[in-house]
């Protein structure tokens, strides 16, 4: 079967909420511009299940996919970003243009400075994509999710020693093959074609 592994569209700014809950950012206008790019990219890939992190971003980009295709995403919670839990959230490349320590903690592939333990984040993620593959047996599963995310269960697929070792695109593409026989391979990693002139 195919995993293809989305990264979520750009999202507005949260510096901070109110009362320190989590940050749960939507799209910005561009970001729902890149969402429906999505669609195209898959309309000729046979798709049988869709899955989405609980984030609203996530399931934002997720939506314009959903109402082509007919079917009602699965809200996963494995599929959750590992700062799913901060109080505020900010665009990465706003974070680089900054030059903001955390961008600099990203690019050296550092979760511990977040507070996130990198193995037990790379398990949850693993354990929640093989799950879903488990269930389509023979088919294809679209799962939008996040950067790191991806990079956790792609990176596990390759042997990747880091937990974030590339930077995915918003609404990037990466395709993943699960054999019967337990084989899993990377078969594109960052397709970026369909919103390369809204990057």
């Amino acid at each position: 079967m195919e995993i293809v592994l989305v990264r979520h569209a750009l999202p507005v700014r949260i510096d901070a909420t109110p009362d320190g809950s989590p940050a749960d950012p939507g799209l910005a206008a561009g970001g729902l511009a890149q969402a429906a790019r999505v669609t195209a990219a898959l309309q000729h890939d046979q798709v049988d299940a869709l899955y989405s992190s609980p984030a609203q971003r996530a399931r934002e980009t997720a939506a314009p996919l959903a109402t082509a295709l007919g079917l009602d995403p699965v809200v996963e919670p494995g599929l959750a970003e590992f700062d799913a839990a901060d109080a505020s959230y900010v665009p990465v490349e706003e974070l680089r243009a900054a030059g903001d320590p955390r961008w600099h903690a990203l690019v050296a592939g550092d979760l511990y400075s977040a507070g996130v333990d990198p193995v037990a984040f790379r398990t949850r993620v693993v354990d929640a994509v093989e799950q879903i593959a488990a269930r389509h047996p023979g088919g294809r599963a679209v799962l939008v999710s996040h950067s790191g995310s991806i990079n956790a269960y792609a990176g596990h697929v390759l042997g990747q020693q880091k937990a974030l070792w590339f930077a995915p695109a918003y609404c990037s593409i990466t395709r993943i093959a699960v054999a019967r026989s337990g084989r899993v391979g990377v078969v594109s990693l960052n397709e970026t074609g369909h919103v390369r002139d809204l990057l």
